[in-house]
């Protein structure tokens, strides 16, 4: 998908004999059976191969081209930006990555209990979503401005993250408590602004415009963090008890 759409992957799945008899199905496919169906389409997301299709042909040879080039250049010139605050990694022999940039946040966790959950979720305070995080490497943020992204939009990013190191060295120097800081409480939601006593070392104005008066308009996160791994680990139904279905009947 262009711009690293981040799935659903669409591909061939091989499996031996004793397994094909459970692979999914689809009624509209005559060579399948009609049993196990997972999808609207027979392979996969249907959509996927003609919008690769459209983008290629819209933009042409030459369009992929300068697609690609800007891409490589904006991920450069983020991590000559940020070098100097995130160490990246996987560079080449000239010191150049190819069309992302991962910043590496994991001696930064060491030295001053700030994770790259921490930096994500501060993010939306500054008004971006937070790149790919802890993939490929766990405890980095992979940053993929792609061909789309304006020169202004990057300069904001790389404000917000230059920003936000600053704010990491206050954790580190004891200014802001490991465990009280607004990292640590990020993202700060309207709700949690309005209430009647604030307890924090930090004020309400650095939790929500972190920049002062270089406001960035913003969509502000209508919840706070959740613990998003135990989800992915483990089953948590929010479903109605049983007993509740059985007293409708």
């Amino acid at each position: 998908i262009p711009h690293g759409g981040g799935g659903p992957g669409v591909g061939p799945v091989a499996v031996r004999d004793h397994l094909a008899p459970y692979l999914p199905g689809h009624p509209l496919a005559a060579e399948l059976s009609d049993e196990h169906t997972v999808s609207a389409a027979p392979y996969g997301s249907a959509s996927i191969l003609p919008i690769t299709w459209a983008y290629i042909r819209m933009m042409g040879a030459q369009g992929l081209r300068s697609a690609s080039l800007v891409a490589i250049a904006s991920a450069n010139y983020i991590a000559r930006r940020l070098d100097e605050y995130y160490p990246v990694l996987y560079t080449g022999e000239n010191g150049m990555v190819a069309h992302e940039c991962i910043l590496d946040l994991r001696a930064i966790t060491k030295a001053t209990g700030v994770t790259v959950d921490d930096v994500a979720k501060r993010l939306a305070d500054y008004g971006f979503h937070a790149p790919t995080m802890s993939f490929p490497v766990a405890g980095t943020l992979m940053v993929e401005p792609t061909e789309s992204e304006s020169l202004a939009e990057i300069d904001a990013f790389c404000a917000a993250m230059i920003a936000i190191r600053a704010e990491i060295d206050q954790v580190g120097s004891g200014a802001w408590p490991v465990d009280d800081n607004p990292l640590r409480h990020a993202p700060h939601t309207a709700h949690c602004l309005m209430v009647a006593e604030w307890n924090h070392p930090y004020t309400r104005e650095l939790a929500a415009f972190p920049l002062g008066d270089s406001f960035r308009p913003k969509v502000w996160p209508p919840v706070r963090r959740i613990d998003g791994a135990y989800g992915d680990r483990n089953l948590v139904c929010s479903c109605p008890p049983v007993e509740a279905f059985a007293q409708l009947s």
